[in-house]
């Protein structure tokens, strides 16, 4: 079991074991370490309707804004040169 997961549970069982409905922010109060919004939501409502917090893994952080626009444009001129050899080998 992730550490998400079972974090998320622990947090929803202490809050029944105190006689507490588990809620969005009780939960979040819970929580050792924060985790997005999107994500808590996800575990109550799957405990409210079957009593269980379905499987939630951490996933790996995205690519910078800086990273993300060199790759773009590598791939723009990457695909700028196929274009002028495909214009190329047509005259």
């Amino acid at each position: 079991m992730s550490t998400i997961t079972l974090a998320l549970e622990q947090a929803i069982t202490s809050l029944i074991a105190e006689g507490k409905e588990p809620s969005v922010a009780l939960i979040k109060a819970r929580l050792t370490e924060p985790l997005p919004m999107p994500l808590i939501i996800k575990a109550l409502q799957a405990w409210k309707k079957n009593a269980k917090v379905p499987k939630i893994e951490r996933t790996e952080p995205s690519l910078s804004n800086e990273e993300r626009i060199k790759q773009l444009e590598q791939q723009v001129a990457d695909l700028t040169a196929r274009l002028s050899q495909l214009e190329n080998a047509n005259h």
